[in-house]
């Protein structure tokens, strides 16, 4: 019995590891066909413009080759998000929104990944032989220290860029506030962000002071404001940056469009407050049925209960 456990934790292994194989030869394909299809357009793009349609090309072919090649390319593709191919970009993003914080970076998680995973399924092996485990919960707790470890560090990630998400949408209404009072007082946007920067503390304040960073060594307007938004990736914070845009391009006065964003996010900020007001209820449910009315009833009805109980054993 302990040599099939062995033999079926194993097999899991090569199951992982094939996949991981299986994705990662899929995605070289892909790339190399690719690079092929780019490379002979390259080459007879200005030789033969003329040749070249697209749309008759494609309609020569067969239906298999229109509609079945494209669903298993995106099938492949993915695949390969399911396996740890894309998996250091998706961190990447993760630490991006997370700020950045030093030492941290996709390397570093991914060997960490790898490392808690190895570690729980180790762990796992061992606790479950010494509680004396066998057959379908032998392979579950092996399974599940396993994915524990392997999970827990982009978890962790994941938990921090949230974290400092919900800090930032905290935080968009007094800002927008402090600015558009600076900037009706007579300061320049510039002036204004950095008066809210020496003002305001947290990730937003760090958010905009690389805003002021970027534009001060030679980054456009517009482009910065597109880089805040992919740093954050916040949906209030999307609209203030696309109407600072649309203000910068088509010369609208700062201080309406400050003004028009603040009095929307005040809005906004009571709507979510009613929302997470509302759900309270329904939060609370469960633990007062299953935690609060038990007690009560015992209480309520304890005494009651011996009481009535007391005077038919009496009466016998």
């Amino acid at each position: 019995m302990f040599d099939n456990q062995i033999w079926l934790v194993l097999a899991l292994i090569g199951t992982f590891l094939t996949i991981f194989m299986l994705g990662l030869a899929v995605d070289m394909v892909l790339n190399g066909k690719s690079r092929r299809a780019v490379t002979m357009l390259q080459s007879h793009v200005g030789a033969m413009p003329e040749a070249l349609n697209i749309r008759e090309e494609q309609l020569k072919r067969s239906a298999l080759e229109r509609l079945a090649l494209p669903f298993a390319g995106k099938l492949a593709h993915s695949l390969a998000r399911a396996t740890p191919i894309d998996l250091p970009r998706r961190i990447q993003r993760l630490i991006v929104l997370a700020g950045n914080p030093p030492g941290l970076t996709a390397e570093r998680i991914v060997a960490l990944k790898i490392i808690l995973g190895i570690g729980g399924l180790v762990g796992g092996f061992a606790l479950a032989s010494l509680l004396g485990l066998s057959g379908p919960l032998f392979v579950f707790a092996i399974v599940i220290f396993t994915l524990v470890g392997y999970t827990l560090p982009s978890a962790t990630v994941s938990a921090r860029a949230s974290k400092r998400q919900k800090e930032i949408r905290n935080a968009l209404s007094d800002t927008m506030d402090l600015l558009t009072i600076s900037v009706e007082a007579g300061l320049g946007f510039d002036a204004a962000m950095a008066q809210v920067v020496r003002n305001v503390e947290g990730p937003l304040s760090q958010e905009l002071a690389r805003l002021l960073q970027e534009m001060q060594i030679g980054v456009s307007r517009v482009d910065a404001f597109r880089n805040l938004s992919d740093r954050t990736e916040i949906t209030e914070l999307d609209g203030f940056v696309l109407s600072m845009i649309q203000a910068d391009r088509y010369g609208v006065g700062i201080a309406n469009v400050l003004r028009a964003q603040a009095q929307e996010l005040r809005h906004k900020r009571r709507q979510r407050a009613e929302e997470s007001a509302q759900k309270v209820p329904v939060k609370l449910l469960f633990p007062m049925i299953f935690m609060i009315l038990p007690a009560m009833f015992v209480v309520i009805l304890g005494p009651g209960a011996i009481k009535i109980f007391e005077f038919f054993s009496s009466q016998h």
